[in-house]
């Protein structure tokens, strides 16, 4: 039987944020090739958030990857570092927000300072948390907001209904952006420094799990982020989403067939299959990490609140 659709008056599109692991060069110019000729994603969010050391491995790839993706139909922004703490990472937060001719998705409020009275996006990275911030945001030329994943539903509705001009995200799949810090974990797990970290990030795609000293799975290291152990799913929300007027649905790029991620949430939206079903593609298609969705549903954001015939419980998170 066939899923009702969500209205098309109400529903979403897709948007894909950027990677935030460290994907070499080729694999990574392969990922948005293949992103631009098979995904349903109408906005894709391009660049280094969170080391700007690894600029230089996409670098080379990136005008070929923004020409495959435009002649697609894509619609580009171009994100920003969510810290900035040298001189070369200022300047080339300043470079971008001074030339670059696609829109600029500010993670820091260096950015926002930059982007300031010019159209530009604002990423999950910027702590929107009430309807006033939005609106100020607005004033200043954001044309977009993702919401950080941290917020329950709740919070959502009211940002939304107190900021109607804004067109609002929402991080609906994905390991969640915790922290981010001027020194890196990562590279300490293995007995390395920052300064002279031999890019040892680029040994786990998918970031790398943190136990705690009972041997839960806790968190996940990814160089100087820190990212949830769990993956966020939203894809039973879909509907109550919509129905709040949430505009755009982003998918954060994770170590799996991302094009299949993206064709599962654009079945559910467009009523081709239901969220039981959906939610089931989903744990195939991303095995052996436990999806959570508790911030969503004001609880801990490890924690999975099922529904329906997916009401079971998930791994330890």
């Amino acid at each position: 039987m066939t899923a009702p659709s969500i209205p098309s008056t109400l529903s979403p599109v897709l948007s894909l944020g950027p990677v935030l692991y460290l994907w070499d060069g080729p694999k990574w110019r392969d990922f948005y090739f293949r992103i631009a000729d098979e995904a349903p994603v109408d906005y894709v969010t391009l660049g280094e958030i969170v080391c700007s050391k690894r600029l230089h491995f996409t670098e080379p790839y990136a005008a070929q990857v923004i020409e495959r993706l435009e002649a697609a139909g894509k619609r580009l922004q171009l994100a920003s570092l969510a810290m900035v703490t040298l001189e070369r990472e200022s300047q080339h937060v300043r470079a971008m927000a001074a030339a670059s001719v696609l829109p600029v998705e500010a993670n820091d409020l260096s950015a926002l300072h930059l982007l300031n009275g010019r159209p530009h996006a604002v990423g999950p990275l910027v702590n929107v948390y009430n309807a006033a911030t939005a609106r100020l945001l607005a004033s200043r030329g954001a044309q977009s907001v993702c919401l950080p994943p941290e917020l329950p539903m709740e919070s959502v509705a009211a940002i939304i209904a107190g900021a109607p001009e804004v067109a609002f995200e929402i991080f609906a799949f994905g390991r969640m952006p915790l922290a981010i810090s001027a020194r890196c974990a990562h590279a300490r797990s293995k007995g390395l420094v920052k300064d002279n970290c031999q890019f040892i990030c680029a040994d786990d795609p998918d970031g790398l799990p943190v136990r705690t000293l009972a041997g839960q799975p806790f968190l996940a290291l990814n160089g100087v982020q820190t990212v949830s152990h769990t993956c966020q799913s939203l894809i039973a929300d879909l509907a109550g989403l919509a129905a709040i007027g949430v505009r755009r649905i982003r998918l954060s790029p994770q170590d799996c067939d991302m094009v299949a991620v993206a064709r599962i949430h654009q079945d559910v939206l467009s009523g081709r299959c239901g969220a039981d079903e959906g939610l089931s593609r989903l744990r195939e298609t991303y095995p052996g990490v436990p999806f959570s969705n508790g911030f969503h549903h004001d609880r801990a954001g490890a924690a999975w609140v099922a529904r329906g015939r997916n009401a079971r419980n998930e791994p330890a998170a």
